[in-house]
């Protein structure tokens, strides 16, 4: 069992960047893979980025060169850093985990969820 909480989320304006944090707790951090995927009103869930144990990395198209996921195993803690910030970015963002040695792009294959952080870019 994978207890997940995001953090970091909030106002921005266009342009502007935030860096959102997953905080793990339960069972070794290290050993999932995980993801971050964000959901707007009245839009299905979306897959964002995600991050093996090891450190590879898988983008969206939509956020790849303006967002950049990073972990710490020792902190427990996996990061979303997003750059040059738009007003289609607004969502809620939500990390996850997958036991499995592999990034996911569906929401189907993550075992473990936050409750998620909002995210609201003005223009």
């Amino acid at each position: 069992q994978v207890q997940l909480v995001e953090s970091g989320g909030g106002l921005v304006q266009a342009g502007g960047s935030l860096r959102l944090s997953c905080a793990a707790s339960g069972r070794s951090f290290s050993r999932y893979a995980m993801g971050w995927f964000r959901q707007a009103p009245g839009k299905e869930r979306e897959f964002v980025g995600a991050i093996t144990q090891s450190g590879n990395t898988d983008y969206a198209n939509s956020v790849k060169g303006r967002f950049t996921i990073s972990r710490d195993n020792t902190k427990n803690t996996m990061y979303l850093q997003m750059n040059s910030l738009k007003p289609e970015d607004t969502a809620v963002y939500y990390c996850a985990a997958e036991n499995a040695w592999r990034v996911a792009r569906s929401p189907d294959e993550y075992d473990y969820w936050g409750q998620g952080t909002q995210v609201t870019v003005s223009s």
